[in-house]
């Protein structure tokens, strides 16, 4: 069983920045989704195995950077310019596949999530 678990979320203001940290025992190709109160659960960005090959949500684009170590099985997600609307629980998955991965059926293993807020 692969065990993930995310962490650095907080409280922050409008326009601040945040990272949040993911630690997977295993698994290949992995994401960063978010639930916002009331709505579905959205990817925000996904990263291949190498990490050479990566996908932001439109929303996201140029204000969120995903990056990870397959040296300590870190995945990492840099979000700056935050806005309100990124106000939401962010989860870290991994799927068992290599390359990038966009459905959110494809990822088997997921973490409790860390909640974001950011106040405007």
């Amino acid at each position: 069983q692969v065990h993930v678990e995310e962490s650095g979320g907080g409280l922050v203001q409008a326009g601040d920045s945040l990272r949040l940290f993911c630690t997977a025992s295993g698994g290949y190709a992995m994401g960063w989704f978010r639930q916002a109160p009331g709505k579905e659960r959205e990817l925000v960005s996904a990263v291949d195995w190498i990490g050479s090959n990566t996908y932001y949500a439109d929303s996201v684009k140029g204000r969120f950077t995903i990056s990870k170590s397959n040296n300590n099985n870190m995945l990492y997600l840099q979000m700056n310019s935050l806005k309100s609307e990124d106000t939401a629980v962010y989860y870290c998955a991994a799927t068992t596949k290599s390359g990038l991965t966009l459905s959110e059926d494809r990822y088997t293993y997921w973490g409790r999530g860390t909640q974001v807020t950011v106040s405007s």
